[in-house]
């Protein structure tokens, strides 16, 4: 059952991301070269209906999230700040997060295909392989404990009312940006399509965890964890029992492939040459251990877990949008051109001896 309703809420979350062009990056980008457009709204509509639909299920008794690895277990807050930083970094090395590299894998982008599968090997690398006890230290440096201490909104008296209008404020300005850029239907449906899935896998997990004989953790859509398993599952047999993750990817990439095919997306693309291979694979190794040193991508923590208002989360979010707005500014950004001379006024070095 869990399988299943991750595959169904995946195929919804792919075919929802792919059609709007849901992407961190983009969002990164347009805020910090002071562009906003339809990138940055697509984003803040998917987070403001996540932080909205969660909070709603809350508030009405339909959900308890207080049990939730993002705020009931021990964190790291120097592990959320340098992850944070380091995934914001590899993302705009790679041109798009771990869920939107699997989204353009699906309509045969085979760039994002390899560095899809770097990411998973980082991340298997990064949990329990080379890279595991550099993980660890870092990890170690600054912690938290669990339960009110990780809840933003117990920390602040806000409560869930106070994180259901939070998340209005979030709504109107993703609205006020949406019509600013001048939308069509996917950009609309499929952003609030995309944050509605990141609440529905927590209701899900939720509802099945209260009903279930066995032990079931509470969940929310994330892509680092689910990555490494599936990973594990290709080449080993000693893979965990199937459960929510193990539905999760191949819904994603079945929905994908879906409203790519809907919107006549579906077009093989690869490297045109070799010389921009060394960066996608440096971005996907760095999305890879800062996902699992965060304890979460993009969706994951960014998305999903700062639907909860847990505090790591939020700072993983913070990190993100900082790495990845410095990094843009230092590789990518296009330099302004020099001044012109003013009109009039004669250049001294092409002047007569």
């Amino acid at each position: 059952m869990l399988a299943a309703g991750g595959a169904v809420i995946g195929l919804a979350f792919g075919l929802f991301a792919q059609r709007s062009q849901f992407c961190l990056r983009a969002a990164v980008i347009e805020f910090w070269r002071r562009e906003p457009g339809q990138k940055l709204a697509v984003w803040l509509l998917a987070f403001s209906a996540a932080v909205v639909g969660v909070q709603a299920l809350v508030l009405s008794g339909a959900m308890d999230v207080s049990g939730a690895r993002q705020l009931a277990t021990r964190g790291s807050i120097s592990g959320a700040l340098v992850g944070g930083l380091v995934f914001g970094a590899g993302m705009v090395l790679t041109r798009g997060c771990a869920s939107r590299l699997l989204v353009l894998a699906a309509q045969g982008n085979l760039r994002a295909m390899m560095s899809g599968l770097i990411f998973a090997v980082s991340a298997q690398a990064s949990l329990a392989g080379v890279l595991a006890p550099l993980r660890l230290d870092i990890s170690e440096w600054w912690t938290v404990e669990g339960g009110a201490s990780r809840d933003l909104l117990a920390v602040t008296g806000l409560g869930p009312w106070g994180g259901l209008a939070l998340g209005g404020v979030w709504l109107a300005a993703a609205l006020w940006y949406a019509l600013r850029s001048g939308w069509g239907f996917w950009k609309w449906v499929g952003g609030l399509g995309t944050g509605l899935m990141v609440a529905a896998g927590w209701w899900f997990t939720a509802a099945v965890s209260a009903n279930s004989f066995s032990i079931v953790p509470v969940q929310g859509l994330t892509f680092s964890g689910p990555s490494a398993e599936w990973l594990m599952r290709v080449l080993s047999t000693g893979a965990a029992p199937a459960g929510f993750d193990f539905g999760l990817l191949p819904g994603v990439v079945a929905g994908s492939f879906l409203g790519a095919w809907l919107g006549g997306a579906l077009k093989l693309e690869g490297f045109s040459g070799g010389a921009s291979m060394p960066r996608y694979i440096a971005g996907a190794v760095l999305m890879g251990f800062g996902a699992m040193l965060a304890g979460g991508c993009a969706v994951g923590a960014g998305v999903t877990g700062g639907a909860v208002f847990a505090l790591t989360s939020w700072l993983t979010l913070v990190g993100m949008w900082t790495g990845a707005g410095l990094t843009d500014r230092w590789l990518d950004r296009p330099r302004s051109a020099p001044a012109a001379a003013p009109v009039g006024r004669a250049d001294p070095a092409m002047a007569a001896p």
